[in-house]
């Protein structure tokens, strides 16, 4: 796992996911984080690293729209201008974050490993935004 510090963009996945979304036409770059957040919600096995940063990425995007969320600043996150999220990503983003957060998830898994609170922190904060923000 190419991670550096426990920020939702602060691995070489989520990096590289945010130049794909820079990257992606405006119009689609919806689509690109929805199909991230559906991978990982939709996970019937073992939840990759990999996949599991970029999910959180993805709803750290998804999270930052809602109120109360925070915007993202970090150099590793997207630096093109994003479209407004509709409503329905945000609960689509929590079922992401609790696949990444379960029992066959590797990002997890890596992460107690480490004993490194911080991220676990992060997540349910990010949790916390999505799940009080009002549906649509």
């Amino acid at each position: 796992m190419g991670t550096w510090d426990t920020g939702h963009f602060d691995s070489d996945s989520a990096a590289d996911f945010s130049g794909q979304v820079d990257d992606t036409p405006w119009a689609e770059r919806e689509t690109v984080v929805r199909e991230a957040l559906a991978f990982a919600a939709g996970a019937s096995e073992y939840l990759d690293s990999d996949e599991g940063a970029v999910a959180v990425a993805a709803a750290a995007l998804v999270a930052a729209q809602c109120p109360g969320g925070t915007a993202v600043t970090t150099p590793y996150g997207p630096k093109e201008p994003l479209p407004v999220f509709a409503p329905e990503l945000r609960s689509l983003a929590v079922r992401a974050l609790d696949a990444v957060l379960g029992e066959d998830s590797e990002l997890r898994e890596l992460w107690d490993e480490s004993g490194d609170k911080a991220w676990a922190a992060g997540i349910a904060r990010l949790k916390e935004i999505l799940t009080a923000a009002p549906a649509g």
